[in-house]
Parts: structure tokens; C-alpha cells; sequence
């Protein structure tokens, strides 16, 4: 508990210091929250008008659809805002050697490279999808159910874990090429595939990627399950019971591998 404490207030400490950064150029870091949330205005928009067209976008209604949106958008913004920026930079730090200056403080070194920095302009979107996420149970007329919104808490964190997951070990690979933007195109390619329902993976040629990307690269599971629990109930208890253990299991795997690529990297001084 003294070390969960000491990391606590250390990261407590970073995320001060990187919001006084943000605010020393006020009209640059409002300039950058608005252009997110103007981003996920459009995107509503854009799907607003595609249930101008049809009532249902496979099986999911238009209100159901709004609250998939809302999820996703909220984990999404977490994730950039808390590790993405981190991760990106990675590669830099392995290729002038600067990985050095981290490894040598005494603190883990996951946390630090993954958690050093917080993007606070991807805050407007964490709000405004979880506002969106409110509006469409309100517009459900969803009666509050105690078991039903911690499970989704539980799910949606274990979204966050696999996305995290995915995220450190592509983030990992760079300590071999050095420069990995290729890798982190497969980055934004998951969170794409994660946009979407997973009914929509249907039939001859998406079924088969559809399953890929559930049971092999649970990249579909991330927004899927949380969502669907919370206004669907236990709709697919399998993949409910499939997605806990393996967000333990995918954490657990890319620390291995952090720490593998770790004991390869070759230090500036080396």
C-alpha cells in the first residue's frame, strides 16, 4: 500500500505539473480542446444522418447507437490522453538514447515512460462522451441499476486495460526498429475496428475477421462489452466472461514483453 502511495502522489505530481505546462499557453491549449471536441461534434453529425436513413445499424437503434458512440469516444479519449502521447514517443527516446535518462531513476520504468505526461486537451472529449452516454439512457428512460452500472465500471476498465495493453506492446517493438510509425498505423486501425459494433462483422468475408479480431486480437471486445451490458444486459455472457480475464492476461503480456524488449535495448553509453 506505501508503494501504491508513493506512485499515487507521483502521478498526481506529473499531471500538475503537465496541466501548469498546458496553461502557461492558454490560448493554444483551448485552441486544441476545441478542435476535439469540434471533432466528436462531427462525428455525431455523421452518424445523426445515417439514422436520418434507417432506424437500425445492425441491431443496434439510434439511441443504443448514440450510447456505443459515447463509450467509445470516452475510452478513446483516455487512452490518447493519458498514454498515447507517451507511447509515440518512445521510439525517439530508444533511438538518441534517451531511454537511458529513464532507466536510471529509481521508479518503474512502465510507469514512467507510459504515464509521465497527460494530453489535458482530451479531456473535452472524456466529458462530452460520457454527456452522450447520459443523454441516450436518458432518452432509454433507463432505471439506475446498481449491479448493471458496476459491471459496466468493471468492463469498461477492462476496456481501457486491453486497449493499454495493445498499445504498450506495439510501443515495445520500437527497441528493435527504432522507428515504428508503421506499427502504430495497426495502432489507429484497432481503434477503428473498435469503433464499430460487432454485429456489423457478419456474414462469408466479415465474419471471419469479425471473429479475429473478438477471440484472437480482442480488439472488438473493448467498447462491445461495456456498452452492450449496460443497455443490453447480459446479452453474450461468453464474451462478458472472456473479456475479464483476458485484460488480466493481456497486462500481464505486455509487461513480460516491455520488460523483454527492455533487457535488448542497447544504451547510448553502450
Amino acid at each position: 500500500m506505501q508503494a501504491l502511495s508513493r506512485y499515487f502522489r507521483v502521478y498526481v505530481a506529473l499531471a500538475r505539473y503537465g496541466l501548469a505546462r498546458e496553461l502557461a499557453f492558454r490560448g493554444n491549449f483551448l485552441l486544441k480542446l476545441f478542435v476535439e471536441v469540434l471533432w466528436l461534434a462531427i462525428v455525431l453529425a455523421f452518424y445523426e444522418t445515417i439514422f436520418t436513413k434507417t432506424s437500425v445499424v445492425a441491431t443496434w437503434t439510434r439511441t443504443e447507437y448514440m450510447f456505443f458512440v459515447g463509450c467509445y469516444f470516452t475510452l478513446l479519449a483516455l487512452i490518447e490522453g493519458l498514454f498515447l502521447s507517451n507511447c509515440s514517443e518512445f521510439a525517439e527516446l530508444v533511438r538518441t538514447g534517451d531511454l537511458d535518462f529513464y532507466l536510471l531513476k529509481p521508479i518503474d520504468e512502465q510507469f514512467l515512460v507510459t504515464c509521465r505526461d497527460i494530453d489535458w486537451s482530451c479531456a473535452g472529449n472524456v466529458g462530452m462522451g460520457m454527456v452522450v452516454m447520459v443523454a441516450a439512457l436518458l432518452q432509454l428512460q433507463w432505471r439506475f441499476h446498481l449491479g448493471l452500472a458496476l459491471a459496466f465500471a468493471a468492463l469498461f476498465l477492462c476496456g481501457l486495460a486491453i486497449a493499454y495493453s495493445l498499445l504498450v506492446s506495439l510501443m515495445s517493438v520500437s527497441v528493435w526498429m527504432k522507428r515504428n510509425q508503421s506499427l502504430y498505423e495497426l495502432w489507429w486501425l484497432f481503434t477503428s475496428l473498435a469503433r464499430y459494433p460487432k454485429e456489423i462483422f457478419a456474414g462469408r468475408f466479415a465474419g471471419p475477421l469479425g471473429r479475429f479480431f473478438t477471440w484472437v486480437i480482442p480488439v472488438l471486445v473493448v467498447v462491445n462489452v461495456p456498452a452492450g451490458v449496460m443497455i443490453r444486459k447480459l446479452e453474450d455472457p461468453l464474451l462478458v466472461a472472456f473479456t475479464v480475464p483476458v485484460a488480466g492476461i493481456m497486462l500481464v503480456g505486455s509487461r513480460w514483453f516491455f520488460r523483454f524488449a527492455l533487457r535488448r535495448y542497447r544504451s547510448a553509453s553502450s
